[in-house]
């Protein structure tokens, strides 16, 4: 046109903006920006607002306003675009400052306006605004247009006032299609599927037809709830309506079929889809990664790449968390490799689930450094990297971490504080649970009902069961996980009566147990020789509660059983299990062996564990701890000679102990810390009280084939014994110590402690893989039952 010379006018100019605005065109617009002052257009109002506009949806909001600001004319268009750029660029606070600016120059809002309007206080979540301008609408005569009405509805329901925009909903002199689907989508946003299939039958008794969004909103609530069969039905509906071709509504079929458990049939619909964009693959990897199938989700990332179909963020995050859940470290670092390829390694999200994959796989190192080559982090990039740390035992760092955390000035969020006192809960670290504690309150977490029951379960992991039951007392709101957090608790004190009591008290106040629950039940009564307890429990669970046992429920039988002694009545109930036993069945009753020094039984048990866990060192240990106690030297000799033909190495003994703010952490053997000499001395001291008080080492623990001198030096060593001497000479008399160990306390650390106790006069608590350990004045509240 420029070319042959034809003089364009404001309508091309405003024709071409609108192009640059929907294709985010800026340079080109710049351009015309610069053709339209040389042509002198700069000054009429509808390509002033059209400029506006265009800046405003090419992310210029800056840009846009200076030229809001020097226009000479602005009519409501030009207002209302303003307001428009900013609401689209997620900057609701600065649209609803220019309304009331608008105001005050006294420029009449129009239908549009209050649209765009309502828009940013639902997503702002501005209840109190959103009614004033509810309010202002009303005054301007704008509440029987449909548009206005609808958006209110919209309004009401994201500020989470579904009653209210109910109210709106059913007073509105006249509905259409978007005014059902704004209240159908009010009730699935707040997580009411019911009330949004409720009034999906209500729609179409009042013979008001569904669009495709309907559809998408109705899927999302089946598979929310997990309800098939209205899915089904909702299927039927919209092959009937003629939408099954829609690609949006093909996806979201497919999402809630695997949502609800049907894997299968999603796949089938996804296979017979004629049109399939990225959505649609991402549905289908979704519903395979949500229903433990990770390699089916991984396998069809390949088919995906084969047919040219280019992945997004989504893609990746979705394949990141199948490979972390399957543990899959070759596949995530291809898929890593992916990444990079495609441009995705500085998207957050990514960068975030890269870390978590990394972490979930072992490899701490390598998300410690993509951590630390983020060129952003949000407190969800904090939190996968705190995370990664807690579950690879590292808690230490990631209590290291949070201090960092703070120093940089990222405020933590409920997930964070969960986080870090279940670091402090593996490593008994008291004192940093404290101060998280005080963290907590300071920034208004306490009232979370899963921060509540984390702090509980801390608590009640160092060994405070008192601190821990007056938490849960007085938290405001209390769910399952509140109430098995304190069940456990006592459960992993020796407090089994007090569980069965709480366990009562939560049935009384209409909390229903769930699966985890009865596991902390049966754990409790085992710990506490609570046979007959047990076993009506485990009974009724089935029978009264409908709730059919897990390989775990059934160890905790062959558990109770077996630490009463009634190995063969344990030995029998396995025999008579309805499912195949696992090997943490077959462990329990070797445990049990082990501590009533049944040579036979613990032979069986050992040979039906090596069939489902050959490289398991823990079976190893527990049948030569039975051949040395029963004095069969010759098949110590072999079972050694076995474990050390298989390769099979046992996991070192690791104790943590915290002392002024700083955990110190100790492994069998250990004389690498700074005060070696001094924990060594005071352990040699210690030793030689017990003797003279009667201690005699009990040798049968020390596996290794050497001379009695060196296996007393072996099991001196031990790491609680290190920690607890490392405790004694660095904090005052009369301090309690507190002892975290990653493996079960053998006999003769247990009975050494219990002496110590009486000799230095303090508490000791000792928090091993299985049990509390309370020791105080020579005597241990378990009972020597563990």
């Amino acid at each position: 046109m420029k070319q042959e010379g034809v003089q364009p006018s404001n309508v091309t100019f405003v024709l071409l903006l609108k192009a640059c605005a929907s294709l985010g065109a800026l340079k080109q617009g710049k351009q015309l920006h610069s053709d339209i002052i040389k042509k002198g257009f700069q000054s009429n109002v509808i390509v002033g607002s059209s400029l506006v506009d265009m800046y405003a949806k090419c992310g210029c909001t800056e840009d846009a306003r200076e030229l809001f600001n020097s226009m000479s004319e602005r009519d409501v268009v030009s207002w209302t675009v303003m307001i428009a750029g900013y609401a689209q660029n997620g900057l609701g606070k600065e649209a609803l400052a220019l309304y009331e600016q608008m105001k005050q120059e006294g420029v009449q809002p129009n239908n549009v306006t209050f649209v765009l309007l309502l828009k940013a206080c639902a997503s702002l979540g501005t209840l109190e605004q959103g009614k004033q301008l509810h309010s202002d609408i009303i005054k301007k005569g704008f509440q029987s247009n449909v548009i206005v009405g609808s958006s209110l509805v919209d309004m009401y329901s994201k500020c989470g006032c579904t009653e209210d925009a109910r109210e709106l909903f059913n007073n509105m002199s006249k509905r259409d299609v978007v005014s059902w689907n704004a209240m159908i989508a009010g009730y699935a946003h707040n997580e009411l599927g019911k009330e949004a299939l409720a009034l999906y039958e209500r729609m179409k008794q009042e013979d008001v037809r569904p669009d495709n969004v309907t559809f998408v909103l109705l899927l999302k609530a089946c598979a929310r709830l997990a309800a098939l069969e209205q899915g089904k039905q909702l299927h039927s509906d919209l092959i009937k309506g003629g939408f099954q071709s829609n690609v949006i509504v093909g996806s979201s079929l497919v999402d809630m079929y695997a949502k609800c458990g049907c894997t299968q049939d999603a796949r089938e619909l996804f296979n017979n889809m004629s049109d399939r964009d990225v959505v649609s693959w991402n549905a289908m990897i979704a519903g395979y990664a949500q229903n433990g199938l990770g390699k089916e989700a991984l396998a069809l990332y390949e088919q995906m790449k084969q047919e040219g179909v280019q992945p997004d963020n989504v893609t990746f995050v979705l394949l990141l968390k199948a490979c972390a859940s399957l543990e899959v470290l070759e596949q995530g670092k291809r898929l890593h490799s992916d990444i990079i390829k495609r441009g995705f390694q500085l998207d957050v999200i990514v960068g975030n689930t890269l870390v978590d994959m990394y972490a979930k796989c072992g490899c701490t190192e390598d998300a410690r450094e993509l951590f630390n080559n983020m060129t952003e982090r949000d407190v969800v990039s904090w939190n996968a990297m705190i995370a990664g740390y807690a579950q690879n035992g590292l808690g230490k760092e990631a209590l290291a971490l949070y201090e960092q955390m703070k120093q940089e000035g990222v405020q933590p969020d409920n997930v964070t504080c969960v986080l870090l006192l279940k670091a402090c809960a593996c490593l008994a670290a008291l004192e940093q649970g404290k101060q998280i504690h005080a963290d907590i309150i300071k920034r208004g977490f306490q009232s979370d009902v899963i921060v509540g029951s984390t702090l509980v379960d801390m608590y009640a992991k160092c060994g405070c069961t008192e601190d821990a039951r007056e938490l849960f007392n007085n938290m405001s709101e209390r769910n399952v996980v509140s109430w098995t957090a304190m069940i456990a608790g006592y459960a992993q004190n020796g407090l089994g009566k007090e569980a069965l009591a709480l366990f009562e008290q939560m049935q009384r106040e209409g909390t229903k147990p769930n699966e985890v629950t009865y596991i902390c039940v049966l754990s409790a009564c085992a710990q506490s020789r609570l046979v007959d307890e047990g076993r009506y429990v485990f009974y009724s669970m089935c029978k009264n509660h409908g709730v059919t046992p897990t390989m775990e429920h059934y160890a905790c039988m062959v558990d109770l059983l077996g630490r009463a002694g009634c190995l063969v009545d344990a030995e029998l109930f396995i025999n008579k299990m309805p499912i195949q036993p696992g090997s943490v069945v077959w462990m329990s009753l070797l445990g049990a062996a082990r501590n009533h020094g049944n040579v036979e039984i613990g032979r069986r048990a050992f040979d039906r564990v090596m069939k489902l866990e050959p490289k398991n060192a823990a079976p190893y240990v527990l049948l030569s701890n039975i051949y040395a106690a029963a004095g069969r030297k010759d098949e110590l000799v072999k079972i050694r000679n076995e474990m050390k033909d298989a390769g099979v190495k046992n996991m070192p003994g690791c104790s943590w102990i915290e002392v002024d703010n700083q955990v110190h952490a100790f492994v069998v053997g250990d004389a690498t810390h700074p005060q070696s000499k001094e924990i060594l001395a005071e352990l040699d001291r210690l030793v030689g009280l017990m003797k003279e008080a009667g201690y005699i080492p009990e040798l049968s623990f020390v596996l290794d084939d050497v001379e009695d001198e060196e296996k007393e030096i072996a099991l001196c060593r031990h790491s609680e014994k290190l920690a607890i001497a490392f405790g004694l000479i660095n904090t005052p008399p009369g301090t309690p110590i507190r002892i975290k160990k990653n493996i079960r306390v053998c006999g003769d650390c247990h009975n050494a402690t219990k002496m110590i106790s009486k000799i230095v006069r303090r508490e000791i608590f000792v928090m091993d893989a299985n049990r509390s350990h309370h020791f105080k004045d020579g005597f241990c509240f378990c009972g020597d039952y563990w």
